[in-house]
């Protein structure tokens, strides 16, 4: 009777919400997770030490509202972070790619590898 009433409501968990779960034996269960993978509507390319080549493309263009990612293509880790103040996208492995940012204002925005200051781009969002 026990087991009968664990699995209606390992049953009744999957279901609600259309959320799914595993479960693993001895009777325990992993917690529901979502998708970590979002991909961004623009991906910049992270070149190397390459000066204003070190992003690809650069400049770049993209729209208000539209989200950009850098995929790290170098061997070394890099970042992206906005000249002044802004976005910055953490330390991006190699063969990494950072988590989407929005640009949610029209401008012209230059941005840098902060671990190598002479890496530069520059992002123009409409």
């Amino acid at each position: 009777m026990y087991i009968r009433r664990s699995i209606i409501a390992l049953v009744a968990l999957a279901s609600f919400g259309g959320v799914m779960i595993s479960t693993a034996a001895c009777g325990s269960s992993s917690t529901p997770t979502s998708p970590t993978t979002t991909t961004a509507d623009v991906t910049v390319s992270i070149a190397g030490i390459l000066g204003a080549q070190s992003f690809v493309p650069n400049p770049v263009a993209m729209r208000v509202g539209q989200t950009i990612s850098w995929k790290n293509a170098d061997s070394i880790t890099h970042d992206a972070t906005q000249d002044g103040s802004g976005f910055t996208t953490g330390n991006v492995s190699a063969g990494a790619t950072s988590s989407p940012i929005m640009m949610s204002t029209a401008g012209t925005f230059t941005y840098h590898c902060a671990i190598h200051p002479g890496m530069v781009g520059t992002i123009t969002v409409q």
